[in-house]
């Protein structure tokens, strides 16, 4: 029988354990989420336009891309993404959409107020027309500044884009149940839930909120895993992108038919038929609604058409350099 010293003895150890390995995880996660933040900063700037303050990092010289980001983004998700366009002669302005990182989130912040913003930007910057891209979450605005600024846009590029389909169209993955996208949205409301997601559970995080297979990620080569596991650590701190995150989750369940037939630049669509996001069926529609436009499927490659990354790319700056960028 354990004698009530003994026993004490235990617990105490167990509990002076327990909270020197708390201490150790506080002190590594506080560690990392600075560098994170401070990571998140380099090489943008804040811009007075009349539509409010907007962040923007730029790169590069030559025909612009005004570079759109997704969900979880802002100015360097998009630019990270973008960056290899720059030196094939590519002006990238890579900017942070309302709620993300320095953009504030103004009360109507819908993608139409986000497109009117975009032109905001191009004007503070002296652009007079760019080629607009736009990614996940970040299409909507792409195409709405096509649109509603069809004088300012050169070409339009979207990838993965979150789009309208109507009803008659089937759905290319199972649309995004309210309980998970609650789910989602307290993951990705915490820093520190967020981060020990990344620890503990990266191939769920990478499926479920990157919406990619993570098979097909260990599958990969070198250079695309690091790319895949790079974007998803770029998403600290994502209590400061956590307003725009917010915005986005609702974003596809309230999306109606745009007047994609007055769209008349060049235009790219890419997508994976395996996107956890459902976005091949509406992007297919998408490009099938705008004139001339050309769709690219891929059968694999989620949400971050792993695999497929140096072809998108060759396939953009095909379009920005055949006529498309001017």
């Amino acid at each position: 029988m354990t004698r009530p010293s003994t026993l004490a003895a235990a617990l105490a150890i167990v509990a002076v354990t327990l909270l020197i390995a708390a201490m150790v995880i506080r002190s590594r996660f506080e560690r990392e989420l600075s560098v994170a933040a401070a990571r998140a900063a380099q090489g943008s700037e804040l811009i007075d336009t009349r539509c409010g303050p907007i962040e923007v990092q730029q790169a590069g010289a030559g025909i612009p891309l005004l570079m759109i980001h997704g969900s979880g983004g802002g100015h360097d998700q998009g630019m990270d993404w973008a960056r290899p366009l720059t030196q094939h002669g590519i002006r990238v302005i890579a900017m942070s959409r309302f709620g993300y990182l320095r953009t504030p989130r103004p009360v109507d912040a819908s993608p139409e107020a986000q497109a009117d913003a975009h032109v905001c930007l191009l004007d503070a910057l002296g652009i007079a027309r760019t080629a607009v891209m736009g990614v996940s979450a970040g299409g909507p605005s792409a195409m709405q500044t096509a649109i509603r600024h069809p004088e300012r846009v050169s070409a339009l590029v979207l990838v993965v884009p979150i789009t309208y389909k109507p009803g008659t169209v089937a759905d290319s993955a199972p649309p995004v149940s309210d309980d998970k996208d609650a789910l989602l949205l307290r993951l990705l409301g915490s820093d520190f839930l967020f981060w020990t997601g990344l620890h503990v559970a990266r191939d769920p995080l990478i499926r479920h909120v990157l919406a990619t297979p993570p098979e097909q990620v260990a599958a990969a080569s070198e250079p695309e895993r690091a790319r895949v596991n790079d974007l998803a650590e770029r998403i600290l701190p994502v209590s400061r992108r956590a307003a725009g995150l917010r915005d986005d989750t609702r974003l596809g369940k309230r999306l109606g038919p745009y007047a994609l037939e007055s769209i008349r630049v060049p235009t790219l669509v890419v997508s994976a038929r395996d996107d956890g996001f459902g976005t091949y069926a509406g992007a297919q529609y998408t490009a099938s609604r705008i004139p001339g436009a050309k769709f690219i499927g891929f059968d694999h490659g989620g949400h971050l058409l792993v695999g497929h990354d140096e072809a998108v790319r060759a396939e953009i700056l095909a379009l920005l350099t055949t006529g498309g960028g001017t």
